[in-house]
């Protein structure tokens, strides 16, 4: 079978502030040591369930270029960098049998949740069919539409709980006690790492009872961006139009892998600073 892992940094035990999760930051080289850490126990769980499995492992954080590759389990593949198709679930493909999300937060203006936002700090909110998405829902559902399911989820307890709300009977691992954007009551990571791994090996074990999340297509997409200078260049990509005044464009999709290429694509416009 084939297993992808979708390793995240926000929602690692531990990890509270931006100081930990930005390269640029004194404190980035510890919270890489942790995610590591964390990937690694859920590998583990995955062979422990599965020996034969092929686990593949997607660096799914800011630069995708976090994970340590000489302290990563040397059984998985570890895809990182960008851009890439598919962004945080590089390496899903019809042939994926199970998904996890490692290190997971909560969706933009959620709250409290510690380091909440969705994609970018760019992006207010994201709507697909009328329901907000956060990278939790979105990633899921894009999973969902490879009939790949997602039996797990760690990160704060706010991030499981929006978790099992797509997805109730996936196993979650609450790392940590959200406390506001930037507090939390934490587990110590070594416990957490025991548990993840245990969490693992049951999540693939019952992966048969776990149905993907589905979204059928075509849908109706909103997106709300922080800036003005956002919605002009979002609305010069076909298909995409500006709602109102405000700072809310709109698009239909055929299906929601369109759907989530697109929002991929307005995430990345959106990161760009006048000229």
């Amino acid at each position: 079978m084939k297993v992808l892992i979708s390793v995240d940094m926000e929602g690692i035990s531990g990890i509270v502030h931006p100081t930990e999760t930005n390269p640029d930051r004194y404190d980035y080289e510890r919270g890489r040591a942790l995610m590591t850490a964390e990937a690694n126990a859920v590998i583990a769980g995955v062979f422990d369930a599965e020996p034969d499995a092929v686990v593949w492992v997607a660096d799914a954080h800011g630069p995708f270029r976090n994970l340590l590759p000489e302290d990563l389990d040397r059984r998985a593949r570890l895809v990182r960098g960008k851009p890439r198709p598919l962004g945080m679930l590089a390496g899903l493909d019809e042939h994926t049998d199970a998904v996890l999300f490692i290190g997971y937060h909560a969706r933009a203006s959620a709250g409290p949740a510690v380091l909440a936002h969705t994609m970018s700090d760019a992006i207010l909110d994201v709507r697909v069919a009328g329901r907000s998405l956060g990278e939790i829902g979105l990633n899921a559902a894009m999973a969902g539409h490879l009939n790949a399911p997602v039996v797990l989820l760690s990160g704060d307890d706010t991030a499981c709980t929006e978790f099992s709300e797509l997805v109730p009977s996936a196993v979650t691992v609450a790392v940590k006690q959200t406390l506001g954007q930037a507090a939390a009551v934490a587990l110590h990571p070594q416990e957490v790492r025991e548990r993840l791994r245990r969490a693992a090996a049951d999540a693939i074990a019952r992966r048969a009872s776990i149905p993907p999340p589905k979204m059928a297509g075509p849908l109706d997409v909103e997106v709300d961006l922080y800036g003005p200078y956002m919605v002009d260049l979002a609305v010069l990509v076909p298909g995409v139009v500006r709602v109102g005044g405000g700072r809310t464009v709109a698009f239909r999709a055929a299906d929601f892998a369109d759907a989530y290429r697109l929002i991929q694509l307005l995430v990345q416009l959106a990161t760009i600073k006048p000229g």
